[in-house]
């Protein structure tokens, strides 16, 4: 099985968005994921941009929001550890 894919749509000058993502960085040494930082103003696609425009920092796994504004670590590994 492939390891789970994390999506983290940030902004520059966030700093909710820098705290995100250092916890995501803290979870990723003790369960590995693969992690995506994607700049919502240069690089996410238009869907990503108008759905997250007011929420940054999102957090997606494999595909589906899980979070937003903050990064919940217990929660995150709770997700990583039931996902099939």
């Amino acid at each position: 099985m492939s390891p789970p894919a994390v999506t983290m749509f940030t902004r520059e000058r966030c700093h909710l968005c820098d705290e995100a993502h250092e916890a995501l960085e803290r979870v990723r040494k003790a369960h590995p994921f693969a992690l995506t930082v994607v700049d919502l103003d240069r690089e996410a696609p238009e869907d990503k941009r108008a759905a997250y425009d007011w929420e940054v920092p999102v957090v997606e796994l494999d595909g589906k929001k899980v979070m937003k504004y903050r990064v919940d670590e217990a929660r995150l590994i709770r997700l990583l550890s039931g996902r099939d």
